[in-house]
């Protein structure tokens, strides 16, 4: 299943979704090459997608859910891939 969570992380003066599958990166990279996200936006385990997309995504399947509910199917799935901690 594709996943969606609201537009709510701001960068690059615009707010932004994350889409991921619970099923497989495979799943997730053919999602957005069919509805033109492009693959730069790919990021470990997600795609950033820009706000005014999210709609566009929801009409073409992808399922709404909160941020929390986003990252626990990833986890629970075995795709979660975090950004490594950093050394200080």
């Amino acid at each position: 299943m594709i996943l969606i969570d609201p537009p709510a992380v701001p960068r690059w003066e615009r707010l932004w979704s994350h889409l991921a599958s619970d099923t497989s990166y495979d799943e997730a990279h053919a999602f957005a090459a069919a509805h033109g996200i492009p693959a730069r936006g790919w990021d470990r385990d997600h795609y950033d997608v820009p706000a005014d997309f999210y709609d566009a995504m929801v009409a073409a399947g992808a399922v709404p859910v909160t941020s929390r509910e986003l990252v626990a199917a990833l986890r629970a799935a075995g795709l979660r891939r975090p950004k490594a901690a950093s050394r200080d």
